[in-house]
């Protein structure tokens, strides 16, 4: 049967009603799914890395100034070597070592610092002084060991400085 307008009705005449049965590839589905959860697992990730407290040199994150009794330490390091100076005298410099896949070796600092906060508890601000060759793995790792070892906390206020500023 027709409408005027030619519009069909669907009764009657051969074949009857269509099915609306189809399949739906879900394969994209889930490489979208997988993909969008790797994304998200990624962001979580970074979100944590980045509430790492560092401030510029020259910005002091903390409301009190630093107590008088104790002195200013600063590392400088360089590609071959790290420097510790406190106040105005400069400590022996501890060589860079990495482990076979490249990456550093902060044994030796971290005793140093171990030593300088025994000698200053009040301490906890440093400054890291880094040449622009300086990889940031490298300086990642050298925050995490100036802010913490598996003793306990050493330096929480860490500023990051260039070598010419």
């Amino acid at each position: 049967m027709r409408m005027a307008g030619g519009m069909d009705l669907g009764s009657g005449g051969k074949g009857g009603k269509k099915a609306l049965d189809t399949t739906i590839n879900l394969v994209p589905f889930i490489d979208l799914m997988a993909v969008t959860i790797v994304f998200l697992i990624m962001t979580a990730v970074w979100t944590q890395l980045g509430r790492l407290q560092v401030s510029q040199s020259g910005q002091n994150p903390d409301p009190d100034p630093v107590p008088p009794t104790t002195q200013p330490i600063s590392l400088l390091v360089t590609e071959r070597e790290m420097k510790l100076t406190v106040g105005g005298s400069s400590l022996d410099a501890i060589a860079i070592t990495r482990t076979d896949r490249g990456a550093l070796i902060t044994e030796g600092l971290a005793k140093k610092l171990r030593e300088l906060k025994g000698q200053q508890p009040d301490q906890s601000a440093i400054t890291l002084n880094a040449e622009d060759t300086v990889k940031y793995d490298d300086l990642v790792r050298l925050i995490d060991a100036m802010v913490q070892d598996d003793q306990g906390t050493l330096f929480p206020s860490v500023s990051v400085a260039g070598v010419g500023t």
